[in-house]
C-alpha cells in the first residue's frame, strides 16, 4: 500500500489507496469477465453491461439520483469540462453569464478561462478569510443572464465546506443551473442532489478508495433539465453525452467504493474527525504559534491546513522524508508562490508559503498521528536552529 512501510501517508485529499474490498470486486472484470459493455450480441457483453448498470445504481444511490442521471467519465476534471462546456454548447437561451468562486479547483478555473475566451461572461466571486462564499453577494450576482453557477462543495486545499443547499436554492430561484464539484465530498458527506437542488455534479473514484482514471458526472433528468453536448465524439455512448468504450473494471470499482462509503460514512467520519482533532491538538501543544487556514466549524473531517510562522513549507517537507503531506504552494520551474486559494482568502504571501495540508483517511491510526506530530515539531525546531545560525 505504501512505497515504504516507514512512510506515514497523510495526503488523502490528493488520492486514496484502493480498498482491498474494491479491488477484489473489480479483479474478475480484468480477467475472465472482460466483455465490452457495448457488445450486445453475446453473453460477455451482457455481463459487462449488467455490471455497468449495477455501478450506476450504486453511485446514484449514494447521492439520491436516478441511475440514468450518472454519466461515466475519467474523473472529476473531465466531468467538470463536460458539464460546463457541454452546457454552454447545449443552451437554448441567451443566458451568457457564468458565476463561480475564486477558490475553485483548477479544473473549473481553467475551463471558465476557456469559455471566457469564447465570449462568455465569467464572474468570479471572492471568499472571506474563512474560505466561505458570501451568499448575499452570490444572490446579487445571479441574474436572468446567468446560465450556471459553479461552486465546489469542499475545497481541496482547506477542506472548507460551502453551503451548497443554499447555493442551489438561489440558483433555482433565479433560473440558473447549479454545477457542483464534489470531488472532495462525494462519499464523505451526505449528498442529496434533489434536496440540494444540484443540476450537475462532478466527482472522482480515486478520492474514495477506487482506482484513478474513473469518475462520473451527475446530470439532472428532471425539470429544470440541463442539456449537455458531448465533448468526446465517436459512438454516442452514455446517452450521447460521452463517447468511448466504458472502463468496466473501473466502473465496477467505483460502484463498490460508493456502496462501501454509503454503509461506513457515518462511523468513518466520526473516527477521522477524532484523529484530525488529535492532530491539531498535538501540533498546537508543540507549536502554539500554529495558524489554522480556513474555517474550523465548516470543514470536512479529514482535512487540516495550517501554517507554521517563520518556516517555509517546502523546506519543512524536505526535512520530513518519512511523512507524506502536501504544501499550500503552487510550484513551477521558475518560482514558488503561495497557493492561489490561500491568497484568495486574504492570507499573506508569507503565511501561504508556510502552509501544510494534512489529509487523514481510512487507514490512518492514532500512532501515525502522534508520530507525525513529533516529526513536524522536531523538523520545525531543527529548521529554526539553522535559521538562527544563519
Amino acid at each position: 500500500m505504501k512505497p515504504s512501510e516507514s512512510v506515514i501517508y497523510l495526503d488523502y485529499n490528493a488520492t486514496t489507496p484502493v480498498d482491498e474490498r474494491v479491488l477484489e470486486t473489480m479483479l474478475p472484470f480484468l480477467r475472465e469477465k472482460f466483455g465490452n459493455a457495448a457488445s450486445r450480441t453475446h453473453a460477455y457483453g451482457w455481463e459487462a453491461e449488467r455490471a455497468v448498470d449495477e455501478g450506476r445504481r450504486q453511485v446514484a444511490r449514494l447521492i439520491g439520483a436516478r441511475p440514468a442521471e450518472i454519466v461515466w467519465t475519467s474523473g472529476a476534471t473531465e466531468s467538470t469540462n463536460l458539464a460546463l462546456k457541454g452546457l454552454v454548447e447545449g443552451r437554448s437561451s441567451r443566458r451568457n453569464r457564468i458565476v463561480s468562486v475564486s477558490t475553485e479547483h483548477k479544473a473549473t478555473i481553467d475551463t471558465l478561462k476557456h469559455l471566457g475566451k469564447l465570449g462568455l461572461e465569467v464572474l468570479t466571486l471572492p471568499v472571506g478569510e474563512d474560505g466561505l462564499l458570501d451568499l448575499d453577494r452570490l444572490r446579487e450576482a445571479v441574474d436572468d443572464q446567468t446560465l450556471v453557477v459553479s461552486v465546489m462543495q469542499v475545497n481541496n486545499e482547506t477542506g472548507v465546506i460551502q453551503d451548497v443547499a443554499a447555493i442551489g436554492a438561489i440558483c433555482r430561484e433565479r433560473g440558473a443551473f447549479f454545477h457542483c464539484d464534489a470531488a472532495q465530498s462525494f462519499g464523505k458527506l451526505p449528498i442529496d442532489v434533489e434536496a440540494m437542488k444540484i443540476d450537475l455534479m462532478s466527482f472522482s473514484g480515486h478520492k474514495i478508495y477506487a482506482p484513478k482514471g474513473v469518475g462520473a458526472l451527475y446530470v439532472r433528468s428532471r425539470d429544470p433539465k440541463p442539456r449537455i453536448v458531448e465533448q468526446i465524439n465517436g459512438g454516442g455512448h452514455e446517452g450521447g453525452r460521452r463517447s468511448g468504450t466504458l472502463a468496466v473494471p473501473l466502473i465496477v470499482a467505483l460502484g463498490a467504493a460508493a456502496e462501501l462509503a454509503g454503509k461506513e460514512m457515518a462511523n468513518e467520519d466520526q473516527r477521522i474527525h477524532a484523529l484530525r482533532d488529535r492532530l491539531l491538538d498535538g501540533l498546537r501543544a508543540r507549536l502554539p504559534e500554529l495558524e489554522v487556514n480556513g474555517s474550523m466549524t465548516r470543514r470536512i473531517a479529514n482535512n487540516l491546513n495550517v501554517s507554521v510562522p517563520g518556516i517555509e513549507s517546502e523546506a519543512l517537507l524536505m526535512a520530513l522524508p518519512r511523512l507524506a503531506i502536501s504544501t499550500g504552494s503552487a510550484c513551477n520551474s521558475t518560482e514558488v508562490s503561495a497557493s492561489y486559494v490561500l491568497r484568495a482568502m486574504g492570507l499573506t504571501e508569507k503565511r501561504g508559503l508556510a502552509a501544510l495540508r494534512f489529509g487523514i483517511g481510512r487507514y490512518s491510526h492514532e500512532s501515525e498521528i502522534d508520530e507525525a506530530v513529533s516529526m513536524v515539531a522536531e523538523a520545525v525546531a531543527a529548521l529554526r536552529a539553522v535559521n538562527r545560525r544563519n
